[in-house]
């Protein structure tokens, strides 16, 4: 609110009674208050307070103006408490937010997490979309790819998430599979539909592949799992959402040139909270069962 101060200003002469008594409480000049309560009453167009010898005595248009200051100011305090309680206590919201590959055994540690602190909100986002951790869009950010280089970001590195080629049984009945990657260009695949998509193994399959092999595209990895799963084309596949399409052919093993780097993310100011660092420790200790896949 642009004159929030200025009604401060009116709240604490109302409760002190001088202007002397609110500038030492405000710890501001005299005049500041005058000037204020001036500003104030000029704006509204009516007096706030009456003015006599030994001070100030709030208007009938004052004391409307006051009982509102005084339960905003009530509200600002219970507001300070919870978000004291916030830093110190794990419930409210925990807003996390990933890339979707992994998102089947996300979901299961989130679901861990909330049944240790059964007073926590889960909200999982995942997308393309890069949620602003400064806005306060999410408290921790599981990114892919380089990692972010914001100044008020705390980035940790995560794991390495690799990638192999697969195919179903179907498709291989139908197609055979390559051996080499000189046989490729001769097969379909199935991509991501982001055309902007910076993960490795697209890099490296566009350079080899002509376009009409990549016809089928989905928006969300489980939707290429399961074109995968149905047949449509080759695709890759991180390891660990491979055990839950257990029919799966793998068609090439993970390469080095295919993994992409995972970095959790974290803003400076929520770092150290204690449902951050929770939580941060809960997720480090089930990747740690992931990095053998």
């Amino acid at each position: 609110m642009e004159n929030w101060d200025e009604i401060k200003t009116a709240y604490q002469v109302a409760r002190m009674g001088t202007v002397s008594g609110a500038a030492e409480v405000l710890g501001v000049h005299h005049a500041t208050v005058i000037r204020h309560i001036d500003s104030l009453e000029k704006r509204l167009g009516e007096k706030l307070f009456q003015r006599h010898a030994r001070g100030y005595t709030a208007t009938e248009a004052g004391r409307d103006l006051l009982a509102v200051a005084q339960a905003t100011e009530d509200q600002f305090a219970q507001l300070a408490n919870r978000i004291k309680g916030h830093g110190e206590t794990v419930t409210g919201e925990l807003v996390f937010t990933s890339i979707a590959d992994i998102s089947a055994e996300l979901a299961k540690v989130l679901a861990a997490f909330q049944a240790d602190y059964p007073g926590l909100t889960i909200r999982f986002l995942t997308g393309q979309r890069l949620f602003r951790l400064d806005y306060g869009e999410a408290h921790v950010a599981l990114r892919a790819g380089a990692a972010p280089s914001e100044p008020d970001y705390v980035v940790q590195p995560f794991m390495v998430l690799h990638h192999g080629l697969y195919a179903s049984p179907a498709y291989a009945a139908a197609h055979g599979l390559p051996k080499t990657d000189a046989d490729l260009a001769a097969h379909r695949f199935v991509i991501s539909d982001n055309v902007e998509s910076r993960a490795p193994f697209y890099h490296w399959l566009r350079g080899l592949v002509p376009p009409e092999a990549l016809r089928y595209r989905a928006a969300e990895p489980a939707t290429i799992y399961d074109a995968i799963k149905a047949g449509a084309g080759l695709g890759f596949m991180s390891r660990v959402a491979v055990p839950h399409y257990p029919d799966l052919i793998e068609v090439m093993p993970p390469r080095p040139e295919w993994a992409a780097n995972l970095w959790l993310v974290t803003h400076v100011d929520l770092h150290r909270t204690l449902k951050v660092q929770r939580f941060l420790t809960h997720l480090k200790e089930a990747a740690a069962q992931w990095q053998t896949l």
